[in-house]
């Protein structure tokens, strides 16, 4: 006798088929989903964990790709392309050196290159007043790997003066051109706002820079640079040669040294621009660093042998 479906079975044996059916496209979706993940979206199985990539000004989205690709930080080109353009900055790529200390989806990686995380912290470096460029370029030999001193030797040459003291954040992958950059740019901010007080002082910027690199040298504190500012000017003014310990070939030679000695701080650029008048001549530090000033060479005798002995 045959079997004959009643209207309930015949129901459920629709449900069921469109149950594997639907099963059948979920798994098949799914494994569908796991390959494109895994030959487009997820990270290479030779990721470079702890790498360095720098993404150099200037480069385009395609450029960048390659350069990702190459250095085994993206599977696909395409993909990431996609993402760096669905977070619209296919026309503006952050240039930046980006730390992978993990490995990153192409999704994240693009998320990142786009917002300009880098994920590297800075360091902290400082350059006090009156260091001149082989003490800076000591200093940041010291603190950044790819700091080269000899190519920063050659290329600061005529910036003596010019590398603004202070308290710089530089990237571990910095390199001496990124020092350059950043210790003038910071020279000119400083400086643009004194410029009408240079005019005014009837002097060169220069000249300015020159003597206060001088007053950097010969002051030992903030209370005595404008005084000797004046005093050394005054000497300028009469013809009488500087005379300073910190340039010795000024004790011959009349002017100022043909540069600055050094890189010289805020406070002796301004105390350069604005010297103090004073009846004073000549002046000396004792042992404990106290000024002693004096009129005549007579006066400055005397206090060589009451405060040097």
């Amino acid at each position: 006798m045959e079997n004959i479906l009643i209207p309930d079975e015949l129901g459920s044996a629709r449900i069921s088929k469109l149950n594997k059916k639907t099963t059948l496209y979920v798994l098949g979706f799914l494994g569908v989903f796991a390959l494109l993940y895994y030959f487009l979206l997820s990270a290479p199985l030779n990721f470079p964990v702890g790498a360095v990539v720098r993404v150099e000004p200037g480069m385009s989205l395609r450029s960048v790709s390659l350069k990702l690709k190459n250095e085994n930080i993206i599977r696909s080109r395409v993909a990431f392309e996609v993402f760096v353009i669905i977070f619209d900055r296919e026309k503006h790529i952050i240039s930046s050196d980006y730390s992978f200390e993990n490995k990153l989806p192409v999704f994240e990686v693009a998320r990142r290159i786009s917002k300009g995380e880098h994920d590297m912290a800075p360091i902290s470096v400082t350059i006090p007043e009156g260091y001149d460029v082989a003490q800076i370029a000591d200093v940041f030999t010291k603190k950044l790997t790819n700091f080269n001193e000899d190519n920063f030797l050659v290329k600061v040459k005529d910036l003596e003066g010019y590398l603004f003291p202070d308290t710089y954040f530089f990237l571990t992958t910095a390199d001496e051109t990124d020092v350059i950059d950043s210790m003038s740019k910071n020279f000119k901010k400083k400086i643009t706002p004194l410029l009408p007080e240079i005019v005014a002082s009837g002097k060169t910027e220069k000249n300015i820079i020159i003597m206060a690199s001088i007053i950097e040298r010969e002051a030992k504190g903030d209370t005595d640079r404008d005084i000797i500012s004046g005093i050394l000017w005054k000497r300028i003014s009469i013809g009488m040669p500087l005379q300073v310990d910190a340039a010795p070939e000024t004790y011959k030679a009349k002017g100022l040294p043909g540069g600055p000695i050094c890189n010289p701080g805020l406070a002796s650029i301004k105390a350069s621009i604005h010297p103090k008048i004073s009846p004073y001549l000549y002046y000396l530090h004792d042992k404990e660093g106290i000024i002693h000033f004096a009129k005549n060479f007579a006066e400055h005798t005397q206090n060589k042998l009451k405060y040097l002995r």
